[in-house]
């Protein structure tokens, strides 16, 4: 969807200045955040994908301005009142009701489950319709739900890099309706091409395309 995520490439936003020395959490409930996120997800009430459509399609006027884990909690209390696990009462402090019998990620198993991961390839039932090399062009899309092509590179030509390999398709996945793989792409696009002709023509910028967002550029 057309969110405030989907900053990439705007105006008017200021520049991205790094902070030097970042640390990975700049107060300690950050970090319970993020461990309630990932034991939440546990539950397989919802998938990777859900989680992110449930950040991203927060309201932009609190998306833009709250902190990278603010948002967090705001995308995980939506994915617990969707999927029944806890009623809005109950975040507001109301009794707690009937508990729900899901699984449970213990604090035993947490190195595991982390560096197992949950890999995302899968097998393709089709040979890669794109080959290195090739000129294509993204289509000009506008999903209300959940995509992973940004905003800036719609209608854009670019050239093929690499074939990734065959993945779940995120825009699906977001909705619950399957993970119907398909090929992935590292394609590449001049500065130019993206955003006009005062553009650095030395810069160019890669990004991972899956199939249904390609078509032939020739």
């Amino acid at each position: 969807m057309n969110g405030a995520q989907d900053l990439g490439g705007m105006m008017g936003f200021g520049s991205v200045v790094p902070e030097p020395q970042e640390p990975v959490f700049h107060a300690e409930w950050e970090k319970r955040a993020l461990a309630l996120t990932l034991a939440a997800g546990a539950c397989r009430a919802w998938n990777i994908d859900m989680s992110r459509h449930a950040r991203e399609s927060l309201h932009p006027a609190f998306y833009l301005s709250k902190s990278y884990y603010e948002i967090w909690i705001a995308g995980l209390e939506k994915l617990l009142t969707s999927s029944g696990l806890v009623s809005q009462g109950e975040l507001g402090g109301a009794p707690l009701g009937p508990a729900k019998t899901v699984p449970i990620l213990h604090a035993a198993d947490v190195a595991q489950v982390l560096a197992r991961g949950a890999p995302s390839d899968r097998s393709a039932a089709e040979p890669p319709s794109f080959a290195v090399g090739e000129r294509v062009r993204t289509k000009v899309m506008n999903p209300p739900t959940h995509t992973r092509l940004p905003r800036y590179a719609r209608g854009k030509i670019a050239t093929v890099e690499a074939v990734r390999g065959c993945f779940v398709f995120p825009d699906v996945n977001a909705q619950g309706r399957g993970e119907a793989p398909h090929w992935c792409y590292s394609i590449r696009f001049s500065a130019r091409e993206l955003w006009g002709a005062e553009a650095d023509p030395a810069v160019s910028v890669n990004i991972e395309a899956w199939e249904p967002y390609l078509e032939s550029g020739a």
